[in-house]
């Protein structure tokens, strides 16, 4: 299971790319999400998938406001931490 920011990153990185069907290879923290040509349905399969991974639940309402990719790992660590 992932756990550290890294790895996080490194699940965002491949879970987008076979959602998308794109490949990204210069994906950082401070990657804008819509920059990466992922919309509001694309995010939501990403996420999703990332919950399934993880094993945890990240309530719709926290989704909201997402703009980088630090802000959706700050989300994960956060829910797992229990926070």
């Amino acid at each position: 299971m992932a756990s550290s920011r890294a790895e996080l990153l490194e699940l965002f990185s491949k879970t987008a790319t076979e959602i998308v069907e794109k490949e990204f290879s210069n994906i950082s923290e401070t990657t804008v999400i819509s920059e990466l040509g992922i919309d509001s349905l694309g995010m939501l399969e990403i996420v999703g998938s990332m919950e399934r991974q993880l094993k945890i639940q990240l309530p719709d309402e926290s989704l909201a406001g997402i703009q980088t990719v630090k802000d959706l790992i700050e989300l994960v660590e956060r829910k797992r931490q229990g926070v």
